[in-house]
């Protein structure tokens, strides 16, 4: 029997030699170009998804994304893919591994999102809170946008760190709370605890009167938390498709890594500003850096393992349901499959070269 990665490998080496006319499937045709395959996904009010960059960028050659609407979170985005609804979406790494193990037919390509030192997700409390350390938490509110993703798992596993125990983890009240409004939770006191990060944050924290406990950064450094998923059969359909999505996606990455923030932030305001989505640009002059540690998104093992470990340790995933390395594949990434060489830019060449339009 064959493991999905096994599956995967096979469609990422045919993917290099089968016409993208053979990859039919039940995937629909574009209405303007008969030969570029159509791939639904959603995107995010006011930001730019990596698929829309790469788009942007002219790296999707032979495919044609339309936009369905925006995600509520994470593991709705993926759940959509899964069912069929959209053909790519992203989700924090321990959600795609309880929903494979739960048997949805979905493989992580590439990362795209994480924390460094200029982009991370801090956890607040007011200034002038007793609260200074996990235990004090005990009893009291924290606020994030959803449960089951990347907060809640950053959370338990800090108060797990800090030497609580299940029992006092469990007493930790974790509370939805649209992002828009968790500041104004906090600062009410509705809430003891806040999540914010980006805009949210820097605002937040420029008016004053807040102070962190933690931050995800400090607790794992740079890493990459999330990944974006394919649906296996989509995979094993449309392998061209698959490739040239998932390289395109890489390179724009790749070129969020290494291009001035000035420049980065431009794009993703004129993209904004030109689709006509009735949304501002406003958060995207926050944007610090694309927080994701792989070249070009490479997917790291220990990004998988590490949720694998925590869900057996909180007894949500019995250790042996699902392997870290069957959880993802990084064989359709260039800066990985040995098409692009290590370290190189968003076209191949050393980083601070010349691209490819400008050879040209």
């Amino acid at each position: 029997m064959h493991s999905r990665r096994d599956i995967l490998r096979y469609t990422a080496s045919a993917g290099a030699v089968l016409p993208l006319a053979a990859a039919c499937g039940t995937s629909e045709r574009s209405a303007g170009d008969p030969d570029a395959t159509l791939v639904r996904y959603q995107g995010t009010a006011g930001s730019v998804v990596f698929p829309e960059l790469a788009a942007d960028l002219g790296y999707l050659d032979g495919i044609e994304l339309e936009w369905i609407g925006d995600t509520t979170s994470g593991p709705q985005d993926i759940q959509a893919v899964a069912t069929g609804d959209t053909d790519i979406g992203g989700a924090f790494n321990g959600a795609i591994a309880k929903l494979v193990a739960a048997g949805s037919p979905i493989t992580s390509v590439i990362s795209y999102y994480g924390s460094d030192e200029e982009s991370f997700n801090g956890y607040y409390v007011l200034e002038d809170s007793e609260i200074t350390g996990a235990r004090d938490l005990v009893g009291r509110k924290v606020a994030m946008n959803t449960l089951g993703a990347h907060h809640e798992f950053v959370v338990r596993e800090w108060l797990a760190r800090e030497g609580l125990g299940p029992d006092e983890i469990a007493r930790v009240e974790l509370t939805v709370v649209p992002p828009a409004n968790t500041e104004q939770s906090l600062r009410a006191g509705q809430v003891h605890a806040a999540t914010l990060g980006g805009i949210l944050r820097e605002t937040a924290v420029e008016r004053g009167g807040i102070r962190p406990l933690f931050t995800d950064e400090a607790l794992y450094g740079t890493f990459s938390y999330g990944s974006l998923v394919l649906r296996d059969e989509f995979v094993e359909e449309h392998p061209d498709a698959t490739l040239s999505l998932v390289s395109g996606v890489a390179r724009a990455i790749r070129w969020s890594q290494v291009t001035p923030r000035e420049e980065v932030v431009d794009r993703f305001a004129a993209i904004v500003e030109g689709r006509g989505r009735n949304e501002t640009s406003e958060v995207i002059r926050y944007w610090r850096s694309s927080g994701v540690a792989g070249t070009g998104g490479v997917v790291a093992e220990e990004e998988f393992a590490i949720w694998l470990e925590w869900l057996d340790r909180n007894g949500e995933l019995p250790g042996g349901s699902v392997e870290a390395s069957d959880l993802y594949t990084n064989e359709f990434n260039p800066f990985h499959n040995g098409t692009f060489p290590e370290g190189s830019g968003p076209d191949g060449q050393p980083v601070g070269g010349p691209t490819e339009s400008e050879d040209a």
